[in-house]
């Protein structure tokens, strides 16, 4: 069994973690598998809609993919959401993913 395979499992099992879905993302992420991470990481912020780090995440799935607009939307909610929880660092890393496709 791959780990993207124990990674959807473990997703299976718990669905309602947000870091198993997160989990999913990051290793389609790695294998360039662009809808299959946005979808993950989308699954994540259904879950728990303060994962801020899943926003930027699914945004650099989206530019993989060349959805720039989507991107945008993702990158522009996630800093919303990373500024009312106060982490500034992923705040800090969408900002500066958004200017760079902008």
């Amino acid at each position: 069994m791959s780990r993207l395979d124990q990674l959807r499992k473990l997703a299976e099992l718990e669905p309602q973690d947000p870091l198993a879905h997160y989990g999913v993302g990051l290793e389609c992420l790695n294998l360039e598998r662009w809808d299959e991470a946005a979808a993950a990481f989308a699954k994540a912020i259904e879950v728990d809609a303060g994962y801020s780090a899943a926003y930027y995440h699914k945004a650099r799935a989206e530019i993989g993919a060349g959805r720039m607009p989507a991107a945008q939307e993702t990158l522009t909610a996630g800093i919303v959401v990373a500024q009312r929880k106060g982490d500034m660092k992923t705040e800090g890393e969408m900002r500066e993913l958004l200017e760079s496709i902008a």
